[in-house]
């Protein structure tokens, strides 16, 4: 270790991506850009960031891996380049795993707005004194696209981003508050009691 590295930076982290990442570099043609949009569509999908251009990482998993190769797959059927690679850093391992939570946080960011919106929602329908069955339904749909939207960011959040905790608890007051207008939902309907 150089006078200039951390211990940190020398001992890649360890969980379940144990320090590894995967590392793709790839070249699809310029013309149609659709292709090179498709290529960046899928990585954000998949929770890879970029390292520079047509350069992706992402946490060395198993699930990652067979995306990954897909998806190299089918650049070279663009008639592009792809190469996969599977390594650890040695130095600077800090700011690719900065740049995971990152992107992370910012997905986690994301549904925080959402359950705000939720909220929001649900305000209205209390202030139209609106209680009807196909509210508590539609209500009950975003509820479900906000749960669904988290488990596929938590699924490749490899490292546990900071913001994880605080959308995991705006998901639960979200179900509390839904719960609380379904409530009021069956009183109005005649059900509750």
């Amino acid at each position: 270790m150089t006078g200039t590295e951390t211990e940190a930076e020398a001992s890649p982290p360890t969980s379940e991506g144990d320090g590894r990442w995967l590392v793709l570099v790839y070249r699809v043609p310029s013309e149609p850009t659709r292709l090179r949009a498709a290529v960046w569509r899928r990585l954000k999908s998949l929770g890879a960031v970029y390292l520079q251009n047509s350069v992706a990482a992402m946490p060395a998993v198993e699930s990652a891996e067979r995306a990954l190769r897909r998806l190299r797959r089918e650049i070279v059927e663009m008639e592009g380049t792809a190469v996969l690679l599977s390594c650890s850093a040695l130095v600077g391992g800090q700011d690719v795993l900065a740049l995971v939570q990152a992107a992370r946080d910012g997905e986690y960011e994301e549904i925080l707005d959402k359950c705000r919106d939720f909220h929001a929602g649900l305000e209205k329908e209390y202030v139209a004194n609106h209680f009807t069955y196909g509210e508590l339904e539609e209500n009950e749909v975003e509820l479900v696209k906000l749960r669904n939207w988290f488990a596929k960011v938590q699924a490749r959040d490899a490292f546990g981003a900071p913001a994880r905790p605080v959308a995991v608890e705006a998901l639960e007051a979200c179900g509390r508050a839904l719960d609380a207008y379904a409530a009021r939902v069956y009183v109005e309907e005649g059900e509750g009691g």
